[in-house]
């Protein structure tokens, strides 16, 4: 209006987010906030017409391909690093990351991502951990902590007979291959910021062509957890954060290679 200060925009929706009208997540998921993380991140760095993702299935199927404008495509239940590793050898030049849960990286998957990080391939994972299976029914996951009830667990995870949660970002720090590898939350604007420079590191070591870089996401479900929105976010702090610190595991910027063989 006149007489009005020029009023200048400093933050709206990215322009790779695809302005679907309607919500593909539940309320309290934290899954929107990392679609929208994702597209701040490929824009900033300047690789939307390089990047390539792979979505696993489960709750990163729809929502990740169809909300972010790049180039996406549907792999088979946790084969999206193998997939992955195909576009990569083809296309040397291109960014490729993929999407999975839990249960598709650390299920059913697992031997497939355990073998593209022995290889060291130059991809980047992101790793969404809502302990428990999403999708279908809320189900005990690989990341499920201990004591936490699911609807296959209804007394509490008992690591005497169901094992011991997956700390993804820890084992995959132990790899020789991997360039990068943390664990974050977006449970808060700042915890949001510490993310955000997570995955802008993880796509650099690729985008150098240093090595395989993971970013692993604590995630509320409220449907399956059985709690509102916000004692999601005060079981995620107090009892995820518990079980799995955030942080930096491994940033390296040279992977050291074997010498020659004797």
């Amino acid at each position: 209006m006149k007489g009005e200060a020029a009023k200048e925009k400093i933050y709206g929706t990215p322009k790779l987010r695809v302005p679907i009208p309607f919500s593909m997540f539940c309320p309290g998921c934290h899954y929107g906030i990392i679609v929208r993380l994702l597209c701040e991140v490929i824009e900033e760095l300047g690789i939307e017409g390089r990047a390539i993702g792979l979505a696993g299935v489960g709750c990163s199927f729809g929502p990740f391909t169809m909300l972010i404008d790049v180039d996406f495509t549907a792999c088979p239940h946790g084969r999206a690093p193998a997939m992955g590793t195909a576009i990569k050898r083809i296309h040397p030049e291109a960014i490729v990351f993929t999407v999975q849960g839990d249960g598709d990286l650390g299920a059913i998957g697992l031997g497939c991502f355990m073998n593209t990080l022995l290889r060291g391939e130059k991809l980047t994972t992101i790793f969404l951990n809502n302990a428990c299976y999403g999708t279908t029914g809320g189900q005990m996951a690989p990341t499920t902590p201990w004591g936490m009830r699911t609807t296959t667990t209804p007394k509490g995870r008992d690591p005497s007979t169901t094992g011991f949660p997956l700390h993804a970002a820890e084992l995959t720090a132990t790899m020789k291959g991997v360039a990068y590898s943390a664990r974050c939350s977006v449970h808060t604007a700042a915890n949001f910021q510490r993310a955000k420079k997570a995955v802008k590191m993880a796509f650099q070591k690729q985008m150098d062509g240093i090595g395989y870089g993971f970013v692993e996401f604590l995630s509320a479900c409220p449907p399956n957890w059985g709690m509102t929105p916000v004692d999601c976010l005060k079981f995620l702090s107090e009892r995820m954060i518990a079980e799995y610190p955030l942080g930096e595991f491994k940033n390296a910027n040279a992977i050291e290679l074997p010498g020659e063989w004797m």
